[in-house]
């Protein structure tokens, strides 16, 4: 063979040897598991009748597409029926067999209200009562009107349908229900509670029993192998009353130490003013007679009868021309002495 005919050759096994490998990998390629699209529920947001009450539509195109109802592949151990809640996506999965399951999208607690762990749905309710606790009354004083319960309806927190979440047998207020603000779908927005929309809350609620097991997964998207439960809430402000009465004590101790200080300069005062007074209007008695006031009466021994009274002038008579003046000088005797 020659060498231009080997060199054609080897040319030859290479592009025969590169099409077996491309092969190879489209082979691969077409073996591997198709991607599922999700299956969606038609009409799942329709205006429907629910009891008591009717439900309105909602708009789908409005919801994300992420937070409609529909059924997915979900890979777990837990059994057919199980709830799984994913506080860190929102949404909620109810286990179907064959490693699929339904979601829903959700609204979760806010910040300080999250929590994680297993319970079981207690029981359910059509138009459920509305009671907040006494906690978020203190947080928001305008709920006192429902301290009692805020009966079912449509514009009722709790919505359409409510399944009540026990932890061992214990309500720490935990829910699974329907909401009128349906835009808060996707948010954290609750204290606690899983909010749906009121469609899917129904459709959840016709689909499970009580005693269904309710898994909420923790913050890294486990299953949690212990309860964790929110902080307490911080204890209600003592009233300002209190407060108040400590800084009034000070002020009346403060009051009475200042006016005893003014009481000694006003009897000061009133010493001075009544010599004052003293020096400038003498007593009455010491007083020049006013001669413009006297009587004009005659000293004569026959004006009258010897049993007839003697009219004498004297000082005294002019009493009633100084009468106007006695009250001030008789004020400002007693502090002089």
């Amino acid at each position: 063979m020659t060498l231009k005919a080997m060199l054609a050759a080897t040319a030859l096994l290479g592009v025969l040897s590169g099409c077996a490998q491309i092969n190879d990998f489209t082979g691969r390629q077409e073996q591997a598991a198709p991607v599922q699209e999700p299956q969606f529920f038609e009409n799942a947001y329709a205006a429907r009748s629910a009891g008591k009450f009717d439900v309105p539509a909602v708009p789908e195109d409005e919801i994300p597409v992420a937070y409609r109802r529909q059924i997915v592949s979900y890979e777990t151990e837990e059994a057919p029926g199980t709830i799984i809640v994913d506080p860190v996506h929102a949404v909620l999965y109810l286990v179907q067999p064959e490693g699929k399951a339904i979601r829903y999208g959700i609204s979760v607690g806010r910040d300080g209200f999250g929590w994680s762990g297993t319970s079981v749905v207690a029981r359910k309710a059509q138009w459920p009562t509305w009671t907040p606790p006494a906690s978020m009354i203190e947080r928001q004083p305008s709920l006192e009107k429902w301290r009692d319960g805020q009966p079912g309806g449509p514009t009722n927190p709790l919505g359409a349908r409510a399944l009540y979440l026990y932890i061992n047998g214990k309500d720490y207020g935990f829910r699974i229900h329907g909401t009128p603000e349906w835009r808060t779908i996707g948010k954290r927005a609750s204290s606690g509670c899983f909010r749906m929309i009121q469609q899917d809350v129904i459709d959840l609620y016709e689909r499970v029993p009580d005693g269904t097991k309710v898994i909420v997964l923790n913050s890294e998207g486990e299953i949690p192998t212990k309860l964790t439960l929110p902080p307490p809430s911080p204890a209600p402000k003592k009233p300002a009353a209190k407060p108040v009465a400590k800084t009034a004590v000070p002020a009346t101790v403060s009051t009475s130490t200042l006016e005893a200080e003014p009481e000694d300069e006003v009897a000061d005062d009133l010493a001075e003013d009544t010599a004052e007074a003293l020096e400038t209007n003498p007593p009455a008695d010491e007083a020049a007679p006013d001669e413009g006031t006297l009587p004009d009466v005659a000293p004569a021994e026959d004006a009258a009868p010897e049993s007839a009274p003697v009219v004498t002038p004297a000082p005294e008579a002019e009493a009633p021309a100084e009468t106007e003046d006695a009250p001030e000088t008789e004020v400002f005797t007693d502090p002089a002495r």
